[in-house]
């Protein structure tokens, strides 16, 4: 493992989705699931959100939109979370979400909606 990766990845994830949640995450790792943790955040979060070549509001937008796109609503919610921390507004959210009935269909969308709807209220933007 590349530790200098790690440790950026480990800053850019807590800084995005919350030092609380990120230390629970690790923590609950065992033997068989801690080799992806550290995978995960050296690649996904050390190599791919550690460049500053994309802003994180911009990272976090992309990243609602492909993970609205494969459908894949846990995740969604934990990074529509972070795309408010990192930035992003009701409004922009609502957007990617058009973007993703236009592309992905409409049921898709609903999934979308359903979920911001939650994350808006509990974070009192609703």
């Amino acid at each position: 493992m590349d530790t200098e990766m790690f440790e950026k990845g480990l800053a850019k994830r807590k800084a995005t989705l919350g030092a609380e949640y990120v230390e629970n995450n690790l923590a609950a790792a065992d033997e068989f699931t801690m080799p992806f943790q550290e995978a995960m955040t050296t690649w996904a979060w050390g190599f791919g959100w550690g460049d500053e070549v994309i802003d994180v509001k911009t990272r976090s937008m992309m990243n609602l939109a492909m993970i609205g796109a494969l459908g894949k609503m846990t995740e969604w919610e934990l990074h529509c979370r972070g795309a408010i921390t990192n930035g992003v507004t009701m409004e922009e959210i609502r957007a990617i979400i058009h973007v993703v009935a236009i592309y992905c269909g409409v049921p898709q969308s609903l999934e979308c909606f359903r979920v911001a709807r939650k994350v808006l209220t509990e974070e009192g933007m609703l």
